[in-house]
């Protein structure tokens, strides 16, 4: 294993096999693997650490998914399902604006009624009112039902909405890239060949998007590892990822937990090898964000010694993975931010969505 790492160090590309292989470890290899993982971050991005100034958006908890890892979902008529419109957007958007974020990432389910024309106005809303924000929405799997919805190609979908005000795709719904999976965890969501097609279209568009994995539910090693074989292969192919963000995943009030399916989420251990693997294994992505929202201020701190370098952003609320049962999901101060990177000996900087360094 250290001969591996040693290779990867001097420009060898791991196999999804071998990635597996460094994702089982246990012991004092998980450290080996953690160490060069954090050579390698230093060696692509230097000491500084980023976030962005972001907001969330809630628009509608109602979703005709209802996957069974999620908490959030509500069927429509559910007696807590909501729906903001657009006076509740309004409303979230000025708040956003007198925070002086950059950034508005719309959180909604894949509501059964929301057409392309509704996304659009919605979008429209937040750009009205901060136009030089980055609008930072729409899944895949949100773009296909707005196709389908609107009778329209997702290419089409696309372009309307970025003459709305979208600015980046989010690379969410991916959940794993492996069909056996996602049809135990997400039956109702598009399947891995429509997921790439649609982020590849995307960044055909001159779209940026992120790049997502939610690791710790049925998933195994070899699934993950296939996993991030599907996003390299796609950032080879058109170099549209910002980032790559792992998310743990939390298993507290889901489905999959009520059938007893799961008993928990991912373990430390877990998380580590997930965030260094992630640094070794995609080579053509710089930026590996740590989900802090997931896994907690803590274990956030490891994982910028793991081969992250990107805290993602102040976010304010998340009730995605509040309602998981998440205890950090609310509002991540730079003051707290920079408490952790000055520990580290790192040096926090702000930045763009698309990563440009701001003042």
């Amino acid at each position: 294993m250290k001969e591996l790492l040693d290779d990867v160090l001097e420009g060898h590309r791991l196999t999804p096999a071998e990635a597996a292989g460094l994702l089982k470890a246990r012991g004092s290899d998980v450290w080996d693997i953690t160490t060069a993982a954090d050579i390698l971050r230093e060696q692509t991005v230097g000491d500084v650490v980023t976030y962005v100034r972001n907001q969330n958006v809630h628009i509608t908890n109602i979703c005709r998914n209802l996957c069974r890892f999620c908490a959030f979902g509500r069927p429509p008529g559910a007696p807590d399902a909501y729906d903001a419109g657009d006076e509740g957007i309004r409303a979230q958007v000025t708040l956003a604006k007198e925070r002086g974020v950059t950034e508005l990432c719309y959180l909604s389910g894949v509501h059964p009624d929301f057409s392309a024309e509704r996304y659009a106005e919605m979008i429209g809303i937040g750009h009205e009112i901060i136009p030089d924000a980055d609008i930072h929405t729409m899944s895949p799997d949100e773009i296909t039902w707005a196709a389908e919805k609107s009778g329209m190609t997702t290419k089409e979908v696309l372009e309307m909405l970025r003459d709305a005000g979208l600015g980046t795709v989010q690379g969410t719904g991916a959940e794993i890239l492996v069909d056996s999976v996602r049809r135990q965890i997400c039956p109702n969501k598009i399947p891995t060949a429509e997921w790439s097609r649609i982020i590849k279209e995307a960044h055909q568009l001159g779209m940026k998007s992120t790049a997502t994995i939610m690791y710790g539910s049925l998933d195994t090693a070899t699934d993950r590892a296939e996993h991030f074989g599907v996003i390299r292969d796609i950032q080879d192919e058109t170099g549209g990822f910002t980032e790559f963000i792992p998310m743990g995943f939390i298993h507290e009030n889901t489905p999959l937990q009520r059938a007893g399916l799961v008993t928990g989420g991912s373990l430390g251990r877990v998380d580590i090898l997930t965030f260094a693997v992630a640094r070794l294994f995609l080579d053509n992505i710089p930026n590996i964000q740590i989900s802090w929202g997931k896994v907690g201020f803590r274990m956030a701190s490891l994982g910028l010694m793991a081969g992250g370098n990107d805290f993602g952003g102040t976010m304010f609320t998340d009730e995605v993975s509040g309602d998981a049962g998440a205890v950090a999901a609310d509002y991540f101060d730079p003051v707290e931010m920079r408490r952790i990177t000055d520990d580290l000996g790192r040096v926090l900087r702000r930045r763009s969505t698309v990563y440009e360094l701001l003042d």
